[in-house]
């Protein structure tokens, strides 16, 4: 709304917090362009209207309150109210439910009905329209269209750009910014579309309190803001508070909700009558917006501000597909960098050494230029860095700090202010303590980035002082102000500091026990894999919903629009049908494979016998009306955990019966093989077997030897059965020879 800062001081200082109180949820108004009513949410008697109710009804706005909605116009209206009454929710979007056509002056006039819940009212806004129609727009082209200029982009200005040009085509805007807001709030330009009509902003930014802290947080709740007219004169709520509540109405989500004051001026400054905003969220946070400006006041259909949402939303869901894939792609790269560091440091006779000798692929771990690794009174430096002397003071400013043992900023002169003489080398660090008991660092270096920022308009607020009282103004000029930065790095990403802070657990490992053998090499190692088990089990527990959406909807497309859908359309969605189900199907699976390690073991006595003999039962149902002949021997009894054990047991037998199927005769032989330490079971079959080359990826997760078409499945069965069996101290293998059939063999100990 407003911009710039203030320097200066004293009792008529203006208060720069102003805007964030100024009760922007509650104006009292709402834009002329439409009418409000507040209704009983029961009765549906009127409560609140808007001062131009009588532009419709010929009716002075007294003489409105306490009438119903059905005394106003025919029961098509109060019906259609009713009728969606469960959808209306404090706290959530408005809901269009009508379109209502007025005859007046020998004409028809045609409103968009949109309703909203708030606390002690029910909000009803009529919305001029362009014609009879209702108020929805098929919005399956629109996100067809978009998704397939996106899908093949590779990053992200690329990405806004699209989402610009997309919503300045739907709302014929003179101009679409799409911009991001930094850690700091101030507005980053890094799209646009123009028609030449209004001057460009691209690659400009814009203070944060452009848009104070309030809007900011209206903008997440409320995806969508039009102001029409800028030059439009507010029209009164009446009365002015709430009957029932004693309070002024929130309008928090009505889409009429009038304009501030100062923002009005700023757009008048900034030459733009008309205005629209659309929020893009990522993880529940503000991410940006799309904010488009027109030369003159302009109206934009509720139907065509829906479809923008929408496009918003599926450009989140962009965001963050792509966000999360470089993210994973990044987490994956460190895990092989720190696991590299890790041997290396356990081939060395001083574990210290192994990261200095390979300071190369330590630097890389976190995208640095250079590092220091300070042990054992000594500080090693390689690449671009500060003196030794300067990472001595550095080092010694670090331990005074309580940061938990990682620290990290990309502006360290203004944290520590001695390093302002060494800045154009180091302006950025990334650190972690791997002691302890001792003064013990590694810390990566980045330099200095110098910036030019160009800003729109000189973000320094220009202050009136009538007198007796300070008020602050927006400011009046936007022309390109540009601002050198100086003394900043580029920012340590988030899963840059994570990675770091991995690599210190696993170094403060070594230290703390005083070796590097094998064994505690191994022991970190685990702890790297239960961090990616715990990944796996965070994305496959995440894709669930993922996943049954698409099945959901594209099934939903089937039973709404089937009959629209051609035939190769129809085969399209069933595609989809079967695909998101098989994706469902693979990430159940590999929920249920990640659990495997997290699952704590209930060991009993389990009598073999029994457990094998209840499997066959339960999977000879798989058969297809196929004659099984079962061998079984007289097994002995184990001591395991029941549940885990006949999922193992039970992936075997399925198996044997699956890859059986070509078989007139079906033979499975299940036994135990003598051993003086261990109960060797085995599952014998007759089936298609397989080639004993390929049988290393027998156990592995998502690993087939035979084709989806032939044997269905996820391959994830057998990974089950071998980390089951090595969860209780075991270890399996398999022997096969093709068209002749498999034993698969899992043993168990017997202490």
């Amino acid at each position: 709304m407003i911009s710039g800062s203030l320097g200066g001081g004293g009792a008529n200082a203006p208060d720069l917090t102003a805007c964030d109180r100024e009760p922007i949820r509650i104006p009292g108004s709402i834009q002329p362009h439409g009418i409000l009513l507040a209704l009983h949410e029961e009765s549906l008697k009127v409560l609140q209207t808007s001062g131009n109710i009588s532009e419709l009804l010929g009716l002075p706005p007294p003489s409105v309150l306490e009438m119903s909605l059905g005394d106003l116009w025919d029961g098509a209206l109060e019906q259609a109210v009713l009728a969606r009454m469960s959808e209306y929710i404090v706290g959530k979007a408005p809901v269009y439910v009508h379109t209502l056509t007025l005859p007046r002056q020998g004409a028809s006039h045609h409103f968009n009905v949109i309703v909203h819940r708030t606390t002690g009212a029910l909000i009803v806004e009529l919305e001029a329209a362009e014609n009879a129609a209702p108020g929805t727009l098929d919005l399956y082209p629109i996100a067809e269209i978009f998704i397939e200029r996106v899908g093949k982009l590779s990053n992200l200005t690329e990405l806004c750009q699209v989402a610009a040009e997309e919503v300045r085509a739907l709302t014929g805007f003179d101009r679409a910014l799409v911009y991001q807001f930094d850690r700091d709030w101030n507005g980053n330009v890094i799209a646009e579309d123009n028609n030449g009509l209004l001057p460009s902003y691209r690659n400009h930014r814009f203070p944060a309190s452009d848009i104070p802290r309030q809007a900011r947080e209206l903008y997440r709740l409320n995806r969508q803001r039009l102001i029409a007219d800028s030059h439009g004169a507010p029209v009164p709520i009446l009365p002015e508070l709430n009957p029932e509540t004693g309070l002024p109405l929130d309008l928090s989500f009505a889409t009429l909700r009038s304009v501030s004051p100062i923002h009005i001026e700023y757009m008048r400054n900034m030459g733009t009558p008309s205005s629209m905003s659309i929020s893009i969220l990522y993880a529940g946070v503000l991410w940006g917006l799309i904010s488009c400006h027109h030369h003159e006041a302009k109206r934009v259909p509720y139907p065509i501000r829906t479809a923008c949402d929408f496009l918003a939303q599926l450009f989140s869901l962009q965001l963050a597909a792509k966000e999360q894939n470089a993210d994973n792609a990044y987490r994956l790269h460190a895990r092989f960098l720190e696991a590299r560091l890790l041997g290396f440091m356990a081939n060395e006779e001083n574990f210290v050494d192994g990261l200095i000798d390979n300071a190369g692929e330590l630097m890389e771990m976190v995208g640095a230029q250079g590092v220091a690794v300070v042990f054992g009174g000594k500080t090693t430096v390689v690449g671009r860095t500060p003196s030794g002397d300067h990472v001595g003071e550095l080092v010694r400013w670090l331990a005074s700090q309580d940061q938990e043992g990682v620290f990290s900023t990309d502006a360290l002169a203004e944290s520590f202010p001695v390093a302002a003489a060494y800045q154009e080398q180091t302006s950025g660090i990334l650190s972690i303590a791997i002691s302890e008991l001792h003064k013990s660092y590694v810390v990566w270096f980045r330099p200095e980035v110098v910036q030019t920022v160009h800003w729109g308009g000189d973000p320094r607020k220009p202050v009136e002082t009538p007198p007796g009282v300070t008020r602050l103004h927006p400011r009046k000029s936007f022309e390109l102000w540009k601002e050198i930065v100086r003394g900043r790095s580029l920012p340590w990403h988030k899963s840059e500091v994570e990675a770091a802070g991995a690599l210190r657990q696993a170094v403060i490992g070594i230290v703390l026990r005083k070796a590097e053998e094998v064994a505690e090499l191994t022991m970190e190692l685990e702890r790297s894999n239960k961090e990616l088990e715990a990944f796996s089990y965070s994305v496959s527990h995440d894709l669930r919903a993922p996943s049954r959406h698409i099945v959901g909807y594209a099934e939903l497309l089937r039973e709404t629009e089937g009959d629209r859908l051609t035939e190769q359309g129809r085969r399209f969605v069933d595609t989809i049908i079967e695909s998101g189900q098989y994706a469902g199907t693979l990430v159940d699976n590999l929920l249920s494979f990640s659990q495997m390690g997290r699952y704590t073991l209930n060991l009993m006595s389990i009598d073999m016998n029994t457990l094998f003999g209840e499997v066959q039962r339960d999977v000879e149902g798989e058969a297809d009306g196929r004659k099984i002949v079962w061998e079984i021997q007289a097994l002995p009894s184990v001591r395991a955990d029941l549940m885990m054990l006949r999922l193992a047991v039970r992936n075997l037998l399925s198996n044997a019966v699956k890859y059986t199927r070509n078989r007139e005769e079906v033979r499975i032989e299940i036994g135990v093989v003598p051993a003086a330490d261990e109960y060797i079971f085995f599952v014998r079959d007759n089936g298609i077997g397989f080639d004993m080359r390929y049988g290393d990826k027998l156990f592995g997760v998502f690993q087939r030897l035979h084709r989806m078409e032939d044997f269905e499945g996820t391959g994830i069965g057998l990974a089950n059965v071998r980390r089951i069996v090595a969860r209780h101290g075991g270890r399996t293998w398999a022997e096969g020879v093709v068209n002749e059939g498999a034993t698969f063999y899992f043993a168990l100990p017997k202490a």
